[in-house]
């Protein structure tokens, strides 16, 4: 078997926004084949499809009615085959969304559950009887606002949703609920696919017990609404016996050749670092993860720093997967506005940044066009935390809106009908057909990647940091041979450093060596060949 999801570039598509062909308004599978060949044009690896199995949409996909089988919004079962087929041709693997820690209230495992407390499913999601007052069982809260705990008449008892309540989950305590999931993971690899993202891997099994949380030590940490943040959520997720499923499904795996998983570890801070480091130890686990860590408003050269160290003492053995974007947060051009000289900036240098760290490498679609945040109008959202908390909570419309394609068409080339969400005029600047010449965003991303896989220290290097003062971020790697020093100033004022040693500006830059001077301007950033000892002074 290989290793090639170890220094890989993965590249994420949202299905409901990359391609129209039907001209519904919504992306499909056929339209998503069609731009392969620009996914390919990248150099990326891998691309990760975002759920597009049979759903009612009320989290655009990530409820799940039925695991086997395409949603007819995005096509047919054939229409997937054949993007794998085509995608494979191209040199790239296929991997897709797993949503395995809750259902569609759809599904028929919970129609069937929700009838009795004595039929066969009864116990395949979490049922809990009300307290002596009528109140939830728990203090749990969920993501998308109120408790996570809904209450069923039909049984007199209430089921958990870390979600929306049309999303219950499921109760993997049962070993009858993870050889179903199991078998559905099953069914994707027989067609061919190359592996799975993971929708939240840590919250697939819930204390049995059903302790409270406590508060949470440090204040509250806003997420889709700031209550579930007040809690430490210690009870509804992260619980020990999660690994132990994954473990199950890590054995499914390997009976399969190539076959790579990656988990989203949906948590904030220290923790997600460590959770990282636990979910991807040694090789009966994740092959690796990624976390809101670097999704964060944060920006800082401490920041960064403190993630790659954390995970590469908390493990050792493990292999982590960064990214700045996807489609549950701002887009990282918009979000880091404030520490940039401009967009166009920000894009090169988050860019540069992502190229130069260990471990595979997440990019989320438009992402290679410097795309920005698109404002959006409470009458034009569709997202159900924005929907129910507007205006406080602007929720994820805005990073989920169309790709685009050509700049003079209708919709930007997306979709010959009404997009599902609009396509706004400064989105549309950002093109794919005006972006093909030196200097523009795109031409720069498939510089930096083609760099990234031509030297061997930065696809497979260790990283040691340099002690530099805010706001430089300075790192060394090396392998086979090659050392390269890479260096970026992470604010939109200009930086002067000092170098003794000898050394020699490579790949993608913004700075100027000249003798043992280098300059940054804001935004800038360089990547330092040299052979032997380099000492940078600030």
């Amino acid at each position: 078997m290989s290793d090639w999801w170890r220094n890989a570039v993965i590249y994420q598509v949202y299905p409901r926004s990359y391609q129209d062909d039907n001209g519904d308004g919504v992306g499909d599978l056929p339209g998503i084949t069609r731009r392969l060949p620009h996914i390919a044009s990248l150099g990326v690896d891998c691309i990760w499809i975002s759920p597009v199995f049979t759903s009612p949409q009320k989290d655009m996909g990530y409820d799940v009615s039925d695991y086997c089988d395409v949603d007819p919004l995005f096509g047919t079962l054939a229409d997937f085959d054949t993007l794998i087929e085509t995608a494979h041709g191209l040199g790239l693997k296929v991997i897709t969304d797993q949503v395995l820690s809750h259902t569609s209230d759809q599904h028929p495992w919970f129609k069937e559950s929700r009838v009795s407390r004595d039929n066969k499913r009864a116990d395949w999601y979490v049922w809990a009887d009300p307290l002596p007052d009528g109140s939830p069982p728990t203090n749990w809260h969920s993501h998308f606002g109120g408790p996570a705990w809904e209450f069923d008449p039909q049984r007199g008892q209430y089921y958990l949703h870390n979600f929306l309540a049309e999303q219950p989950d499921l109760n993997f305590h049962n070993p009858d609920v993870q050889d179903a999931i199991l078998e559905t993971c099953r069914f994707w690899l027989d067609r061919g696919l190359d592996g799975f993202r993971l929708d939240t891997v840590n919250y697939y099994v819930h204390d049995q017990k059903l302790r409270s949380n406590p508060p949470a030590q440090k204040g509250p940490q806003v997420m889709a609404t700031d209550l579930y943040g007040m809690q430490d959520n210690i009870y509804n997720k992260n619980r020990p016996e999660n690994l132990e499923f994954i473990e199950r499904l890590r054995a499914l795996t390997d009976e399969y050749a190539d076959i790579m998983m990656v988990g989203e570890v949906g948590d904030m801070g220290d923790r997600s670092i460590k959770l990282m480091g636990e979910y991807t130890q040694g090789k009966h686990r994740l092959h690796m993860a990624y976390s809101f860590a670097m999704l964060s408003p944060e920006f800082s050269a401490d920041h960064f720093r403190s993630c790659i160290e954390g995970f590469q003492q908390g493990a050792p053995e493990g292999h982590p997967k960064w990214s700045f974007s996807n489609h549950d947060v701002e887009r990282h051009v918009s979000r880091w506005a404030d520490h940039s000289v401009s967009d166009d900036d920000m894009a090169r240098l988050a860019c540069a940044m992502l190229m130069s760290f260990e471990g595979a490498i997440g990019i989320y679609q438009g992402e290679e066009l410097g795309q920005t945040e698109t404002e959006l109008v409470y009458e034009e959202l569709t997202d159900p935390p924005a929907l129910r908390f507007w205006p406080a909570v602007k929720g994820r419309d805005g990073c989920r809106t169309p790709m685009v394609w050509e700049s003079a068409a209708d919709n930007a080339g997306f979709s010959t009908g009404t997009p599902w969400l609009p396509v706004k005029a400064p989105q549309a600047a950002r093109a794919v057909d005006i972006q093909g010449a030196a200097g523009t965003i795109l031409a720069f991303y498939r510089d930096a990647i083609a760099f990234r896989i031509s030297n061997p220290a930065l696809q497979k290097g260790r990283t040691t940091f340099l002690n530099l003062p805010e706001p430089l971020l300075a790192f060394q790697r090396e392998a086979e041979g090659q050392m390269i020093t890479c260096i970026f100033n992470l604010s939109a004022e200009p930086q002067s450093l000092t170098i003794n040693g000898e050394a020699s500006l490579i790949g993608p830059k913004n700075s100027e060596l000249a003798g043992h001077g280098l300059t940054l301007p804001g935004n800038g950033f360089a990547y330092l060949h040299h052979s032997g000892e380099l000492r940078l002074s600030a």
